[in-house]
């Protein structure tokens, strides 16, 4: 499903080639290195062999450690931060670095799925030597490129090496930041090594399990019908869909209210299509299926799942919670075709859309005024629909903000005075 965008105030959507750490706190490892880990120092190696002063090093250093670089943004192949000087007003920094192409990245995956162990490691934040020895992922001296706003020319100026230091140290806390800056996030390698990995299990078992026999399902029916046996009666139906499970809510799983919610709905069509051989879902769009879902519960607002439950629904389909409410107040109203009543505009031949405003105004109700296959007052209005029926719609005076109330009706004048007796 598709997600709406910033104008409608939606949530946004993670970005994974994105990452933004707060001001690291200043630490120095047991052995008075400057990381903890071997990467991080490898890092910061990197940085130390290519550099051009040893003076600017020791300051960037200080700077560093005294807590002078706010925040960092990591990007594919760019580490970014404004670093506090002599000056009151921070120097935009920022470190460029090659990412790995195609291959680089396939040697990495296929090294890394080949051995379980590395994959462990990795989720414990560790980073094997040899996955470094195959595919090159940390710097070569030259391979970090500084670049600052300050008037200092110096390779790598103080504030460009600060920033070094302390990504060394973001290293530390998580290699994947390394492999973001190479150019891959953190969900997109984690999803990738899954794959791959169940793919490996599944060519092992299949390679190690001898063939099962097969025998034709033609043979066997034909086998019972020279016996003279016959097929089981099939178990009974039940007499209503079943419940689901109760699940556990979970800080890494999915929503229980949702999956409950999926799960009720799944069960209810699948015991529709069991007892009619129908399923009453397969034709909608997914819009459709939405509506119908949110219409299958109350109404937005009246508790917290609800508008939640709303509020998701509309996310996923690019349309606002308030697209998603009168869409649900026409399904309500009609079902799939009072919802293409409120969506669909259209020309009636002639016939009952000619004959409506002559019985409006016999009834008192001659203010009706007709366009395409509606007739409007200033907050009233009855919409025809391809069935047949008519649709009672009521919006503030003056508004053009039309929303389904009361119920169809083959007369307009009873699907008028159904809309105003309510």
């Amino acid at each position: 499903m598709t997600t709406p965008r910033g104008a409608r105030g939606a949530v946004p959507r993670h970005d994974d080639r994105r990452r933004s750490f707060p001001q690291v706190a200043p630490r120095e490892a047991p052995d008075g290195r400057f990381a903890a880990t071997w990467w991080g120092n490898a890092w910061v190696e990197a940085l130390e062999d290519a550099a051009l002063d040893p003076a600017r090093l020791a300051r960037g250093k200080a700077y560093a450690g005294r807590g002078h670089v706010d925040a960092i943004t990591v990007t594919p192949g760019r580490v970014v931060a404004y670093v506090h000087g002599s000056r009151p007003r921070p120097y935009r920094t920022e470190i460029r670095m090659r990412t790995l192409g195609d291959d680089g990245w396939e040697r990495f995956l296929d090294e890394t799925t080949a051995r379980p162990d590395h994959i462990a490691a990795l989720l414990d934040k560790d980073v094997p030597h040899a996955l470094e020895a195959v595919t090159g992922l940390l710097p070569a001296p030259g391979d970090l490129v500084p670049d600052c706003s300050c008037p200092d020319d110096g390779y790598p100026c103080k504030h460009a090496a600060a920033l070094c230091y302390q990504a060394a140290r973001l290293l530390d806390e998580d290699p994947f930041v390394l492999f973001l800056m190479r150019g891959r996030g953190e969900q997109e390698l984690l999803a990738e090594l899954t794959r791959r990995n169940a793919a490996l299990s599944a060519a092992e078992t299949t390679a190690a399990a001898p063939p099962m026999p097969t025998v034709p399902a033609r043979a066997v029916f034909d086998a019972a019908a020279r016996a003279g046996l016959s097929l089981p009666p099939p178990l009974p139906l039940p007499d209503r869909p079943g419940r689901p499970a109760v699940f556990p809510p979970d800080p890494d799983a999915p929503d229980p209210l949702a999956l409950d919610l999926l799960a009720s709905e799944a069960a209810a069509r699948a015991h529709v299509f069991l007892t009619s051989g129908h399923d009453p879902v397969a034709a909608l769009t997914p819009w459709q299926d939405a509506v119908r879902l949110a219409a299958a519960h109350p109404g937005s607002g009246l508790t917290a799942s609800t508008r939640a439950l709303y509020r998701d629904l509309a996310y996923a389909l690019d349309r606002t919670p308030t697209d998603l409410a009168r869409a649900v107040a026409a399904w309500r109203q009609g079902g799939a075709a009072g919802l293409a009543v409120l969506e669909e505009p259209w020309d009636p031949p002639a016939g009952p859309f000619d004959r409506a405003r002559p019985a409006l105004i016999a009834a008192d109700f001659p203010a009706f005024r007709p366009w395409r296959n509606r007739l409007s007052t200033e907050s009233l209005q009855l919409r025809l629909g391809r069935d047949g029926l008519w649709y009672g719609y009521e919006s503030d005076a003056g508004r053009e903000d039309w929303w389904p109330r009361g119920a169809p009706d083959h007369d307009p004048v009873g699907a008028l005075t159904d809309l105003l007796g309510r």
